[in-house]
């Protein structure tokens, strides 16, 4: 797995970068010099200081934005909170999901770490079944699998959502170590030679802050996601939500 981003979109204000799955946003202290982060590789390549303004999971793949300066930092930071951004992500899921709904479940607020008395907090995600694949291979005490590709969008923002969220519904993201299912893993693995969530980011859409006017950027998935995608069959369905332009292409920064 490669640790380049590649730039998707940049103007005065902005950048949106697609972020690999396996690199984080920014490092924290306790790691180390394990790896560079995506602040990091970003901050050296353009030399100028940049501003996360959201997160992605580490595994996660996908659209990263950070803003250019302060103030545009700091209208993002309020878009975001304000629920005024719309994310769209892609993943694979065990399981035949129903063909479209919500899932409205609380969740507290660090899925690692919950504090006694922590209250749950609001969460609400939107799904769209886009395509489904039935395999002649036995999985667990079942003689076939079944799987499906599903578009979500988070309507609020806590700590592993979508995650979670199909986790709860019994049909959790294939690659998930921690709320996934182990032998649909180990099947992916073996079969498939997938050692990756399969849940990406493709789509960001809010006003941009200096124009006013409304702003999407679109995020192909990466090569490892596609050739999954590819192998079931579902390539067809995928780039209906990932096509259309988002701005000019620049090269990779590693």
């Amino acid at each position: 797995m490669h640790n380049n981003l590649t730039v998707i979109y940049r103007d005065d204000d902005l950048v949106a970068v697609h972020k690999p799955a396996g690199v984080k946003v920014h490092r924290a202290a306790r790691d180390g010099r394990q790896g560079r982060s995506a602040l990091e590789m970003l901050r050296d390549a353009l030399g100028q200081w940049v501003y996360p303004v959201h997160r992605l999971d580490q595994p996660t793949s996908g659209v990263l934005l950070f803003a250019l300066n302060r103030h545009t930092a700091s209208a993002l930071a309020a878009a975001f909170a304000r629920r005024q951004v719309l994310k769209t992500y892609l993943a694979v899921v065990r399981g035949y999901l129903e063909p479209g709904g919500e899932i409205d479940y609380p969740l507290v607020g660090d899925a690692y770490r919950p504090k006694a008395g922590q209250v749950p907090k609001s969460a609400r995600t939107t799904y769209q079944r886009l395509a489904t694949v039935a395999l002649d291979r036995p999985v667990g005490r079942y003689s076939t699998c079944r799987y499906t590709l599903v578009q979500l969008q988070p309507l609020t923002g806590r700590m592993h959502q979508i995650r979670r969220h199909l986790h709860h519904i019994s049909h959790p993201v294939i690659g998930d170590t921690t709320y996934g299912d182990g032998r649909h893993n180990l099947f992916f693995r073996t079969h498939f030679g997938c050692h990756r969530l399969l849940l990406a980011a493709v789509a960001l859409e809010t006003v941009h802050p200096r124009t006013g006017r409304r702003w999407c950027v679109r995020a192909p998935l990466e090569a490892s996601f596609a050739a999954i995608v590819r192998q079931l069959g579902w390539l067809k369905a995928s780039s209906v939500v990932v096509s259309g332009r988002t701005g000019q292409q620049d090269a990779q920064i590693g």
